[in-house]
């Protein structure tokens, strides 16, 4: 089915005005479809030249447009025909809808815990079309009206706006402000709900009853956080909260983080915590709550007039819930984690194939929804900070209260976001803002430091900038130097390179920190004094400045700067010391899943992983199990330890540590690691699942029977991958994820062929964002060797092969490029 083009939507915005849309769902006619019934009043300015409806029905059943009967069959490829028209329209359009298993549309969940079934509506870009009749463009917002008939009396229904109960299965939910048709929502089903007030706002959480138990411990951090943010929002933005009330829902199945419709916030049940959980996780919680919460104004209140803006609500949303979280919850580490996790991820892509600015661009839907990943979010987001830095935050803050007056309840573009920051600023921000938003790539920024008489002589900064996008950027930034005195100095350079005589007299510094506090968005390098001194200086450092470093040390890895083996052996001295949770988790996932499973030569990585499990287990004898730490530690063991009686003692409770409970979640970690290690059967895997038969449990047993080494479990979990399509997103992932594991190579060495030769067809049987999670995880990224590199682009030059896998391939290949050059450069 086409995309919709900016250009078509131009031309039917110009057209239409949209009134009102009354949506019916009747949810009693079974399992596989449900009964759609939306009436829209609009107005046309121009109704010779017609327009055309967005639907895309099981079955289309009627159109009846002013009174009058339409041929159903004027559907084409999720487009009706609209001509004739007056200059006030009503419009009827009732339809058979099908539900989905892949979040695109109305997504149906029976609960293998009950089977009770729970829905939700899963809109967002492309998606409204498959649950009701509408104009699916952000700049035609119109006021919703939702009836719902359900099939229980114990269901209920929650929305944008108050939801009432009629009786008899029949509900009815309130008429909302204006909404873009991608930010409307549905939730249906016998979900427990908590409820509280905050300021006045109404605030709910609900989550499958199974799963309630898990919640109610939650609930008073959860309302806590949501109440925290909802304030300094409204002291930040200067608008009181824009919605009636606000809702959270824990919703199966869920294939993002969140969705974030004005007044009912989806999130995935990963941040519903039946077991114990390291404070990182928590964390991460808060940061997600604040980021739905900012976006009732970056989204709700102000939206996109098109996609390609929808970035900047995104990016802001991002820097706003790190700040916001750390400023006013008990949270105090997100821009830690953020410096050394988020941003990581954001260079990553920045620098890969498919790399792109910041702002958007596209010449249609799917174009510009491909290119909405982590440069859209985290790079985003740390040009947003590197904004604040430069402007100071009272002017940011002006800024955004023109920007939510001016607009409320509207659409607007980035042109109008930047009018009113440079109104309040009283500097035209145009030049800065096309450098910074508008180009791709990311800069290498190397200091210069001269030493005479034991004080600074001469100090300058180098900018280093890809040859394929030579764009240099003026960045505001501190500079630190260490050594027996501490200095921190704020700088601005520009152009190749920058004199710094703010330097200049300065006592020598044993460590030069450039970007110290993490202000602005670029790869930092060590000058040789300074990378000497970092084994003696990391430890001091301020948390956000301990996460920067790992961040710029796993980029030089990336780049074959920094060797894989020396960073590796800092890991395994960080673990004595380091006192932050949240370090600790991020450089462990690293050190394992990037530094030695994929750059490290495989020969040496049984040994680097030894070390620093040893590393695990003399902190783990030096640290009381009531410490925030002590998970971490825990976790990180499992993912190291290659000693399967160590792992098998655990599960049966004859070597467990000291003080450590093994709940159902940490059980099943210890699962996974036994099965990659040959150290679980199929049977034990089908009564751990017996015993556990959630979601996650079926979801680890799934991951489990794939990553064994074994050639029949193998051959079942790749036949299903690429062709059972009665598989739900989860569990598709989650045997993609277990399939490829470094420890097994040479069993899976023939699947590295099949996968480039394969994944064109099992595309075609996803949607896109199903497909995006499915390729990262089952593309060959540990098959480090000239040969995969060259069967991806084999696979890179077929003619059928479709713009979704064509950039993920093309993007994983160059990662693994990387990685094979730095073992062919011997930075091992």
């Amino acid at each position: 089915m086409p995309s919709l083009t900016q250009l078509e939507a131009s031309g039917r915005g110009t057209v239409l005005r949209v009134r009102s849309y009354q949506v019916d769902l009747d949810l009693t006619t079974g399992d596989e479809m449900f009964r759609s019934t939306t009436e829209i009043v609009f107005d046309a300015n121009s109704g010779d030249g017609g327009t055309f409806l967005d639907v895309r029905p099981r079955e289309l059943l009627s159109v009846t447009l002013n009174g009058r009967e339409l041929d159903v069959a004027a559907l084409h490829d999720g487009r009706f025909p609209l001509t004739g028209l007056a200059e006030r329209n009503e419009i009827v359009v009732v339809a058979d809808m099908a539900y989905s298993r892949e979040c695109e549309g109305l997504h149906r969940y029976t609960d293998p815990a009950d089977g009770r079934v729970y829905l939700y509506a899963f809109v967002y870009i492309d998606n409204a079309p498959r649950i009701f009749a509408c104009f699916d463009q952000p700049d035609l917002k119109a006021p919703f009206t939702f009836g719902v008939t359900v099939p229980d009396e114990d269901w209920q229904v929650l929305g944008n706006a108050p939801a009432t109960s009629l009786g008899a299965g029949r509900w009815r939910l309130d008429e909302t402000a204006p909404l873009a048709t991608y930010l409307t929502t549905l939730v249906a089903g016998p979900y427990e709900s908590f409820h509280t007030e905050h300021g006045g706002v109404p605030l709910g959480l609900h989550c499958r009853a199974s799963l309630a138990e898990g919640l109610k411990d939650d609930i008073k951090e959860v309302f806590e956080v949501t109440g925290q943010c909802l304030d300094e929002y409204r002291r930040l933005f200067g608008v009181p909260y824009p919605f009636g009330k606000f809702d959270q829902v824990f919703v199966p199945e869920f294939s993002v983080l969140s969705l974030d419709h004005p007044g009912c916030v989806l999130l995935r049940e990963l941040y519903l915590f039946g077991s114990a959980v390291p404070a990182s996780e928590r964390e991460t919680r808060a940061v997600v709550i604040a980021h739905g919460l900012s976006l009732m104004w970056l989204a709700g209140l102000v939206t996109n007039t098109w996609w390609d803006d929808l970035w900047l609500g995104q990016a802001f949303a991002d820097y706003m819930a790190h700040r916001v979280t750390s400023d006013v919850t008990r949270f105090s580490g997100p821009l830690t984690t953020f410096a050394v996790r988020r941003k990581a991820q954001g260079y990553v892509a920045d620098q890969r194939p498919s790399t792109h600015p910041v702002s958007l661009a596209g010449p249609d839907v799917r174009t510009v929804l491909l290119e909405l990943d982590r440069i859209s979010y985290f790079k985003g987001s740390s040009v947003l900070r590197q904004l604040a830095a430069r402007v100071g935050t009272p002017a940011l803050r002006e800024g955004l209260r023109t920007y939510f007056t001016r607009h409320a309840y509207g659409t607007a573009t980035f042109g109008d976001f930047l009018a009113a920051l440079s109104e309040a600023t009283g500097t035209d921000l145009t030049e800065w803002a096309r450098v910074w938003f508008g180009t791709c790539d990311v800069g290498t920024l190397t200091s210069e430091i001269t030493v005479t008489d034991g004080v600074i002589s001469a100090a300058a900064v180098r900018q280093d900038v890809p040859a394929a996008h030579p764009v240099t950027r003026p960045h505001t930034l501190d500079v630190g130097c260490y050594g027996d005195e501490s200095t921190t100095t704020r700088v601005v350079i520009d152009g190749e390179r920058t004199e710094l005589p703010q330097l200049i007299g300065l006592p020598e510094p044993k460590f030069v920190l450039l970007n110290d506090g993490d202000l602005t968005y670029a790869k930092i390098r060590f000058d040789e004094r300074s990378r000497a001194a970092l084994p003696e200086f990391l430890p001091r450092l301020s948390p956000v400045n301990r996460a920067m470093v790992w961040c710029a040390l796993l980029l030089a890895v990336q780049d074959g700067a920094y060797p894989a083996a020396d960073h590796l052996d800092l890991v395994t001295g960080m673990l004595a010391v380091e006192p932050e949770p949240s370090i600790v988790v991020e450089v462990l996932e690293q050190a394992r899943a990037d530094v030695a499973d994929r750059f490290l030569s495989p020969e040496s990585r049984p040994a680097a992983l030894d070390r620093i499990a040893g590393a695990l287990r003399d902190r783990m004898a030096d640290v009381v199990p009531t410490d925030e730490i002590w998970l971490c530690l825990c976790r990180g063991l499992v993912e190291f330890s290659a000693d399967v009686g160590e792992l098998r003692g655990w599960l049966d409770g004859t070597r467990l540590p000291a003080g450590l409970v093994l709940d159902a979640d940490l059980a099943w970690r210890t699962r996974y690691r036994l099965a990659v290690l040959g150290g679980l059967t199929e049977d034990e895997i089908t009564a751990a699942h017996r015993a556990d038969p959630s979601t996650r449990g079926a979801q680890f047993a799934a991951k489990c029977r794939a990553a064994r080494p074994d050639p029949a479990a193998k051959s079942a979990a790749w036949d299903a991958i690429v062709g059972d399509t009665s598989v739900s997103s989860y569990g598709l992932w989650a045997m993609a994820e277990g399939f490829w594991q470094p420890e097994q190579a040479e069993l899976t060495d023939g699947y590295v062929a099949r996968f480039f030769a394969e994944m064109p067809a099992a595309a075609k049987l996803r949607g896109d964002l199903v497909l995006d999670v499915l390729v990262r995880f089952l593309y060959p990224r540990y098959a480090a060797s000239p040969e995969t590199l060259r069967l991806a682009g084999e696979l890179l030059a077929r003619s059928d092969v479709e713009l979704p896998l064509r950039r993920r391939v093309a993007d994983f290949t160059g990662d693994l490029r990387r990685a094979v050059a730095a073992r062919a450069h011997g930075a091992v």
